[in-house]
């Protein structure tokens, strides 16, 4: 009997989207039993978002002052016209000249951009993917330094058929990355047959929340010119920087420090999403010295173009020199006391997190806390714990690729100061209770008192396994897919 042909594409029937990792996993407990300080406070907080709600009130205010930005006021109707019809996929002249602005001004004016460089994309998603698709062919590869954002697999891959290859970084190092390791990772690849078209970096990192200093910059860029591969850098979480050091981007080291790179490879992805926690708002840059390049991105952004209506505002909005200065400041100032007061929080309980100066999250050390062999599935053990049991939906270190078990990305900038306390106090509550229960085993090790009842030994087991069997049916791999670009 013949077999039924499929009626579905290989894509369509593939789960290359990545949605079955547990990054995506615990957005199910959150959006079934979504935590609310007032109707739910027994529900899960939700800290696996990358979101800054921490400024949101400065763009509001803004907003109302300026009404003209909206073509949906009377102050701006006169423009609706103009604005409705435009559908011109290199965008509002005046968007671009704002953008790249705002893209210098950010960057502390150290680096100049080029309004005719800028191109549209829906999000940095659409922005990653487009530079796939320009810079490499099915099959072949970029690197990309460990641990890193797991969304990559999706924006890079799914599509395009790309790989992407880890360079590995360890926290002896602080996860810095090296020149070794790249040097290694570069050259395992290459003895597979497989062909390496490019260097992925997120400066800041996510999930580490710490700027590349200019010499790995460097570096990098002379590597990519010495060995013909192309640079991309996220650099999506530019104005989160609270602290020293500040902020290097590619595109000042290049211009400043390694004058003799290949510019024809140096590529910057950028968005509005972290910055100004606008990522309904869907407004990803592609920004490439590579003409090329520029030319075939702005073609593919017709697949994912920001509306006119979008690029109206914010060209009004990005053009505004004083209070682009201002929100930045202030953005900065309220970032670093939310991460003082979580890293704080922390600290008196004995948690520590890795030392950061950007992001909107803390890159937290759980280690001491693994059951057993510091394992993957002992990660994963423990973060089934923290999800469906302390109510935290964390995100596991194993998901960003990371090859140490034990370290949990946690956001904090996307939730209210009460909210904060409640999840502070979740998590002390549960590493106090860790803490009473390891010191208990100790003493009674101490005491030779080793033995245990085969009676409570198989009822513990026995509500272990009901555990284990009850987290297994919650962790369904229809994940809330529309929230996974963070």
């Amino acid at each position: 009997m013949a077999s039924k042909p499929e009626l579905l594409s290989k894509m369509a029937a593939s789960d290359g989207h990545g949605e079955n990792s547990s990054y995506f996993d615990g957005w199910k407990a959150y959006d079934e039993n979504p935590f609310d300080l007032h109707h739910n406070g027994g529900g899960v907080i939700q800290m696996g978002l990358a979101e800054n709600q921490l400024s949101l009130d400065l763009i509001e205010e803004w907003s109302k002052a300026h009404p003209e930005a909206s073509i949906c006021t009377a102050e701006g109707a006169s423009q609706f016209k103009r604005i409705a019809n435009f559908q011109d996929y290199h965008g509002l002249p005046e968007f671009r000249q704002a953008m790249a602005q705002f893209m210098g001004q950010v960057r502390g004016w150290k680096a100049t951009f080029d309004p005719d460089r800028i191109v549209m994309s829906g999000g940095a998603t659409g922005a990653q993917e487009t530079l796939a698709f320009c810079l490499a062919n099915p099959g072949d590869a970029f690197l990309v330094p460990t641990p890193y954002y797991p969304g990559f697999d999706r924006d890079c891959c799914w599509r395009s058929g790309i790989k992407l290859l880890p360079i590995e970084c360890y926290s002896s190092s602080d996860f810095r990355l090296t020149k070794e390791a790249l040097v290694s990772a570069y050259e395992s690849a290459r003895s597979s047959g497989i062909v390496v078209k490019g260097i992925l970096i997120t400066n800041p990192s996510n999930p580490l929340g710490t700027t590349t200093d200019r010499a790995t910059l460097a570096m990098l860029a002379t590597f990519a010119t010495e060995h013909r591969v192309h640079l991309i850098c996220d650099e999506i979480y530019a104005g989160t920087v609270f602290a020293k050091p500040e902020f290097v981007s590619i595109a000042e080291v290049i211009e400043r420090d390694v004058p003799g790179a290949d510019r024809d490879l140096i590529h910057v992805a950028y968005s509005l999403s972290k910055d100004f926690g606008l990522p309904g708002f869907r407004v990803g840059i592609v920004y490439s010295f590579n003409d090329a390049v520029v030319a075939c991105a702005r073609k593919m952004s017709s697949f994912g173009l920001v509306s006119s209506q979008t690029q109206h505002f914010l060209a009004k909005m990005l053009g505004d020199e004083a209070f682009m200065a201002m929100f930045l400041r202030e953005s900065a100032a309220r970032l670093a006391a939310r991460h003082e007061r979580f890293t704080a929080g922390l600290r008196e309980v004995g948690i520590g997190c890795l030392r950061s100066n950007a992001g909107l999250f803390s890159w937290m050390d759980l280690r001491g806390m693994l059951r057993g062999e510091k394992t993957a599935e002992a990660e994963l053990e423990l973060w089934r714990i923290i999800v469906h049991k302390v109510k935290l939906n964390v995100s596991p270190g194993t998901s960003f690729h990371c090859r140490e078990p034990g370290w949990f990305r946690v956001c904090h900038a996307n939730m209210d100061d009460d909210t904060m306390e409640v999840a502070l106090d979740r998590i002390r509550r549960f590493v106090r209770q860790h803490q009473q229960q390891k010191a208990k085993a100790q003493r009674w090790a101490a005491k030779g008192h080793l033995h245990l009842s085969l009676q409570r030994h198989a009822g513990m087991a026995s509500q272990y396994h009901a555990l284990s069997s009850h987290m297994a049916a919650l962790l369904s791999p229809r994940s809330p897919l529309v929230h996974a670009a963070s």
